[in-house]
């Protein structure tokens, strides 16, 4: 699925991100032509919810947006007109500028816009991509899958986290610029893995569970910092979703292989709504 491939998961230049972050981002040029939307939600793949049926008619194939998305159920507790441009395999990048086909992310924003969520980041360092190629690889030794399936992701490095959190921070400025009265949230990664031991549902080694755990702390970490810097509100998911992860008895994320037609570690659909509900807790009525 296209979401899976590394070729969405590219490095970025470090110093070309730092540039980026440290410019100012123009408003948009005709704010009279600005869309209408109060709430733009954007992400990647955590936010726009592959495999949660049924997907959104009016939205790219590629991006797999579920109509039952955390941002989609948030709006319709909220009675909010939303713009929800999120898509699979998407990074910092498709956030900010535009990706193929499609306009970037951030172009739905207008003044009129008073809510934009965000959850982006994981495709930039690799994060799922990791964990589906080592999960993938053990059960193509079991011989349960063909090997040439298992696509592998490269490691990240430090400037990987570095060029990231340049981004976030673009992105956050280019909120403020074309939104100046929204309201930015964050919001970080579900707990995808239990915090000592795997399970049939997570098929991996320890040391490929524990390198998960560590580019996920330091994932979680660098957000809530991007947050907390940009004067943004963090949800924090993976806090929330303790004891919901893929080995739990009522996990909030699909494990390996995912159950119906889910996309592996990804959110299902009991975590989509229980980040709805805890969006519409955290934010003023």
């Amino acid at each position: 699925m296209p979401f899976l491939r590394r070729s969405f998961l590219s490095r970025f230049n470090p110093l070309a991100w730092a540039v980026l972050a440290a410019l100012p981002v123009p408003a948009l040029a005709d704010p009279a032509a600005a869309p209408a939307a109060r709430y733009v939600a954007m992400g990647s793949s955590f936010a726009a919810g592959p495999g949660l049926l049924p997907h959104a008619a009016d939205a790219p194939a590629r991006c797999g947006r579920s109509t039952r998305n955390y941002a989609q159920q948030l709006a319709a507790l909220r009675g909010l007109p939303l713009a929800d441009v999120s898509c699979s395999a998407a990074t910092t990048r498709a956030v900010l500028q535009p990706w193929n086909e499609l306009p970037a992310q951030i172009d739905a924003l207008g003044p009129a816009t008073r809510l934009v969520t965000v959850t982006i980041g994981g495709n930039d360092v690799g994060y799922v991509g990791h964990l589906l190629h080592a999960s993938c690889s053990a059960l193509a030794a079991q011989g349960r899958v063909p090997a040439g399936r298992c696509r592998p992701v490269e490691a990240s490095t430090d400037a990987d986290f570095a060029a990231l959190d340049g981004a976030m921070r673009a992105i956050a400025a280019a909120v403020r610029a074309r939104a100046p009265q929204a309201q930015l949230v964050f919001i970080d990664y579900l707990t995808l893995l239990p915090p000592a031991h795997t399970c049939a549902a997570t098929p991996l080694s320890a040391a490929e569970a524990e390198r998960a755990r560590t580019v996920a702390a330091r994932l979680l970490a660098l957000t809530a910092d991007v947050a907390q810097g940009t004067g943004a509100l963090l949800l924090g998911a993976a806090s929330l979703s303790v004891g919901h992860d893929a080995c739990a008895a009522e996990p909030w994320v699909q494990g390996y292989p995912a159950a119906d037609k889910g996309a592996p570690y990804h959110p299902n659909l009991a975590g989509m709504s229980a980040l709805a509900q805890a969006l519409d807790r955290l934010l003023p009525r």
